[in-house]
């Protein structure tokens, strides 16, 4: 076994001008082991007050997930196309007052979401409900029912070639 490796021997022995020297002859820094432990504790408190900042500055969590699915242009209907997404409302999480000027398809996939257009009710639906909004419908509620789970759902629209899909309402 390596001489101070072996219990038997006790403690490794301590470091002199010989045995401080690195690889290349030069002398180690025989006081790094006491600077090192003061060195992380004060990065430690520098990070746990920056931590607060960071957190902050981060995008909204509250903001939805789209993720496209599908686009196919429909050919019994000239100028049109399918559109298929995916939406993840976080907890808490909404959209802003929008249309879409398509036929808009919802089906609700997990949790619970509030829907409302101009001028219809407020409506909660919950997995397997559909919902339905016209190309000329002002999306004035679109939020997560639950401050703490996510809502998922399915959204296909059939739109014009190439609109947007969601138009921000003045």
């Amino acid at each position: 076994m390596i001489g101070w490796l072996n219990p038997e021997q006790g403690r490794p022995p301590a470091a002199t001008d010989e045995t401080a020297k690195g690889s290349f002859g030069l002398k180690r820094n025989l006081i790094s082991r006491k600077v090192r432990p003061l060195t992380i504790r004060k990065l430690a408190l520098i990070l746990l007050c920056l931590m607060p900042v960071a957190v902050g500055s981060q995008q909204s969590p509250k903001e939805a997930q789209v993720t496209p699915l599908l686009s196919q242009d429909l050919p019994d209907l000239p100028g049109k196309e399918g559109v298929m997404i995916t939406v993840v409302y976080p907890p808490g999480g909404s959209d802003p007052v929008h249309r879409h000027f398509a036929d808009a398809f919802v089906y609700v996939l997990e949790g619970s979401i509030v829907m409302q257009v101009k001028g219809g009710k407020e409506v909660t639906l919950t997995p397997g409900q559909a919902f339905y909004e016209g190309p000329d419908d002002v999306h004035v509620v679109g939020r997560n029912a639950s401050q703490t789970h996510p809502a998922k759902f399915v959204v296909f629209l059939v739109k014009k070639k190439g609109a947007p899909i969601l138009v921000p309402e003045k």
